[in-house]
């Protein structure tokens, strides 16, 4: 099973954290968020204000990115836009 968005970026905050010699309280501090909203990120909860992990992410020196999945959805969802698409 594929970890879910939010384990990723609890691992990859955490893991940046630590290389980077900072605890939590320093990573707030820098940041202007509470310990407990750093503290919730590495915990992976779901429910995170977007502009505040952002903020975070920044700080460490690591960025959010998205991009085009190539699964099972996105393919179904590909087919269907080109259903719609008008025939030459």
């Amino acid at each position: 099973m594929t970890d879910s968005i939010a384990d990723q970026l609890a691992r990859e905050v955490r893991s940046r954290r630590l290389a980077l010699g900072l605890t939590q309280k320093d990573v707030a501090d820098m940041t202007g968020v509470s310990e407990r909203f750093v503290r919730f990120i590495e915990q992976g909860k779901p429910s995170v204000q977007l502009d505040s992990l952002l903020a975070v992410l920044d700080t460490l020196g690591l960025e959010l990115r998205i991009t085009t999945k190539t699964g099972k959805g996105a393919r179904a969802l590909a087919g269907h836009a080109s259903d719609r698409e008008p025939k030459p």
